[in-house]
């Protein structure tokens, strides 16, 4: 999730079941990177930044659209 009244550096939030990720995108070459997690086990959280890290492309371009900016 990318909320529309959210701040820089470019981010997303995860949310799973009573959990959350929050991952620094790194526009525009990656790698995304773990900001804080409430409750999404380790083995999780890889499996995570492994998809975030495939969709960087379309996640930055959409940040920017968002907000007008990546960093």
């Amino acid at each position: 999730m990318v909320y529309p009244n959210d701040h820089r550096p470019a981010h997303v939030h995860v949310i799973g079941r009573d959990q959350e990720g929050v991952f620094r995108l790194n526009c525009p070459g990656g790698p995304v990177e773990l900001r804080e997690n409430y409750g999404f086990p380790r083995r999780e959280i890889a499996r995570i930044a492994a998809v975030l890290d495939d969709e960087l492309v379309t996640l930055c371009s959409e940040w920017e659209r968002i907000h007008g900016y990546t960093r």
